[in-house]
């Protein structure tokens, strides 16, 4: 079993985080420019063991897609070409931000250091693959692969 890596994509930024081999938690990688992505998960995905890419979908809180999952798909659509090997699942995004937030706070991370975007998305990345991980426990995907 390989591991999963979970993408909180942004216009500017992407927040990137990884599972152990076990599956078993999630970690935070370096926060990556949305421009230099492909080139890291290029790289990364094939020396470390990835064999799932897990993607926040953004959604309104009335469970549509948010403004910016337009921005998403063309990123998606180049996986896909780039990467056909690794599938690639979504994950549900609302409030992660709210909740990395809180997370932070809980954490006792000062507040001039909350005020780091790049923490901001790593976090975020983390609480999309620790959800993941959560709904693979409790008995199924939470949206099917693409």
């Amino acid at each position: 079993m390989g591991r999963v890596l979970a993408i909180d994509y942004g216009r500017k930024r992407c927040g990137v985080a990884v599972t152990d081999s076990l599956r078993i938690s999630a970690n935070g990688l370096p926060t990556q420019r949305t421009c230099d992505l492909m080139d890291f998960l290029k790289s990364y995905c094939p020396r470390e063991g990835v064999d799932l890419i897990v993607v926040g979908l953004p959604r309104t809180i009335s469970g549509e897609d948010s403004e910016s999952a337009r921005y998403i798909e063309p990123f998606l659509t180049r996986l896909r070409r780039e990467m056909p090997q690794i599938p690639i699942e979504r994950m549900d995004e609302r409030f992660t931000s709210a909740i990395a937030l809180q997370s932070m706070i809980a954490a006792g991370v000062k507040k001039s250091d909350r005020r780091c975007k790049e923490l901001h998305d790593k976090t975020a990345a983390v609480i999309i693959l620790t959800d993941w991980l959560n709904s693979r426990a409790a008995g199924g995907p939470a949206f099917p692969p693409l």
